[in-house]
């Protein structure tokens, strides 16, 4: 996993009202996101791959991995860098024994047990969350909080990004709790400027 695998945009086209996600994510990956996860479950297989397609194409030559949600045939197809899995979705192991060398696998996490089971699997990172209190995220339970991010960090050896309720303000804190960056779809999503809001976010990995 490289150095700089801080900031993932995990995409809602839902939550944008009329504005076409596909402009968001060219924005994304101009303001330079490590990672972006599109994550559209409403979106049929032809839909879905053409948004991912579209995304592989702007993001080539960039510093930016696509990954597509649960859909391992779509990523495969489009030529994605890799898959996240959620609770639903198809075993990480299973994936990781049909996905070729080099492509990422991630894997959505809502307690430290599942993030060691995630890493024994092959994971290659892990999103945990929710860490902060969320609206997206009420099916889940109460947040985590930093202690269990802390204790999540310290017993696996792939990264783990803070995901859920997560803000400028709320990036130092996690990453002194040993995440090493942070996911999201609002904190992406809800600002005026995605370069400035991606240079805030990488402002708190500097101080």
């Amino acid at each position: 996993m490289p150095p700089s695998f801080k900031l993932c945009y995990v995409t809602d086209h839902l939550a944008l009202g009329p504005a076409p996600v596909l402009g968001l994510i060219q924005k994304a990956i101009q303001a330079g996101v490590d990672l972006l996860q599109i994550r559209e479950k409403d979106l049929g297989t032809r839909p879905l791959a053409e948004l991912v397609k579209a995304a592989v194409e702007r993001a080539r030559g960039s510093g930016t991995r696509v990954l597509v949600n649960d859909r391992l045939d779509v990523g495969l197809a489009v030529g994605a860098a890799g898959v996240h899995l959620g609770t639903q979705s198809l075993p990480a192991r299973a994936v990781r024994n049909h996905a070729p060398q080099g492509f990422l696998v991630g894997v959505s996490c809502h307690s430290v047990e599942d993030t060691l089971e995630a890493e024994s699997a092959g994971a290659d990172y892990v999103l945990l969350g929710p860490v902060f209190a969320t609206p997206s995220k009420l099916r889940y339970g109460p947040p985590l909080g930093l202690e269990k991010l802390k204790e999540a960090a310290g017993r696996i050896n792939v990264p783990v990004l803070a995901l859920g309720g997560i803000t400028v303000e709320r990036v130092k804190p996690c990453l002194e709790a040993g995440a090493a960056g942070i996911a999201g779809i609002s904190v992406f999503q809800t600002c005026d400027s995605l370069d400035e809001r991606v240079r805030e976010l990488r402002t708190q990995f500097d101080t």
